[in-house]
């Protein structure tokens, strides 16, 4: 088993290639081994381009190799025609008789359809090899198809005495607690994820952009709760950039910023359980994940109805001695990290 265990790492590592790219598609990798030689290895790089197992099975070079040789993939290959064939079928094609599988694919069109095609054809699969690593690594399209809702990433920045922001703000810029490295990493942490969400009142004062200008890569779906649509038409939320879904209880009077191509505004009842509804108007909108970074109203909302999956938690190198303070997470042993003077700390909703 150590053996199918280093190989199957291998496929994760190349899974993670794609992350944030691959959307609404899975991170997969693949590695093909002959006489424990790696021969051939892929993973899947954009949704409508090719699977890991097509790319793992065009990287052989001498391709009589494959029926001696065994796969391994890190979730079940697809059974479904999408906008690509079949995995399986390629798999059975090439005559490829040994399968190690990470997981099970829990999309509905799949789940085991893949694994018992491949058996039915004489392959000899072995499935559940690292399984817990490899659901971690598509925690957001496991938690999607399994939950219908996406996966849900906390974020917030604290002084040392505790506080998310100053008792006072004098313009609409936002306060920096965190120092330039830590801000990139959350630049980069939103090319990886389908949504970012803010409340009101951050809109309000800080006037936001919740683009990726710091990093390459896409910029998430912007969402914003706004019951009483306060928040000013002239918003950087509201330039017509970025895909954006307004949350409010009002959909009469719609203000012209938000009748762009662009903006979507959603009606739900605000007396109702909040977190849930917004997980549902996320789920239609399928949007595997979501990084909450409003302010506390909006993080212990989501916190209060245990509909969160991760935190991360930035304590920058500053005092403000009043003010906001910031959300209470109880009983969770986080993961702590140094970025630069900042001090990272990562907790896992284990409810």
């Amino acid at each position: 088993m150590k053996k199918h265990e280093f190989y199957l790492q291998r496929c994760i590592q190349l899974a993670k290639n794609a992350t944030g790219n691959t959307y609404p598609n899975p991170l997969v990798g693949s590695v093909i081994v002959y006489q424990d030689q790696i021969i051939g290895e892929g993973w899947h790089q954009k949704a409508g381009e090719p699977h890991a197992e097509v790319n793992a099975v065009n990287s052989v070079k001498d391709k009589s190799l494959l029926k001696k040789a065994t796969i391994y993939v890190s979730l079940e290959p697809c059974s479904h025609f999408g906008k690509t064939p079949p995995c399986s079928d390629l798999i059975i094609a090439n005559k490829i008789k040994r399968v190690v599988i990470g997981t099970m694919d829990p999309f509905a069109k799949v789940q085991g359809r893949g694994i018992q095609k491949l058996i039915s054809a004489g392959c000899d699969v072995v499935l559940g090899v690292l399984e817990e690593d490899c659901k971690e690594l598509n925690k957001r399209f496991f938690t999607f198809h399994k939950h219908q809702r996406p996966y849900i990433i906390l974020k917030w920045a604290q002084s040392k005495d505790g506080f998310i922001a100053p008792a006072t703000q004098e313009n609409r810029e936002p306060v920096w607690i965190t120092n330039s490295h830590s801000k990139q990493l959350v630049h980069k942490w939103r090319s990886e994820e389908q949504s970012i969400l803010v409340g009101t009142q951050t809109a309000v004062k800080d006037n936001p952009k919740l683009n990726t200008r710091l990093w390459e890569g896409k910029s998430p779906v912007r969402v914003v709760l706004d019951r009483n649509l306060r928040i000013p038409q002239d918003s950087h939320l509201f330039d017509n950039t970025i895909k954006t879904i307004v949350i409010t209880d009002l959909k009469t009077d719609i203000p012209p910023a938000l009748k762009k191509e662009n903006i979507y505004v959603e009606e739900v009842d605000f007396s109702l359980n909040l977190a849930k509804e917004v997980c549902k108007i996320l789920y239609q909108h399928e949007l595997q994940s979501v990084i909450i970074e409003g302010g506390k109203q909006t993080l212990q909302t989501f916190i209060d109805a245990n509909l969160w999956d991760e935190a991360r938690v930035f304590t920058g190198d500053c005092l403000f001695k009043n003010g906001i303070k910031a959300p209470s997470l109880v009983g969770e042993h986080p993961q702590k990290e140094k970025v630069n003077t900042d001090l990272l700390e990562i907790y896992k909703n284990k409810k």
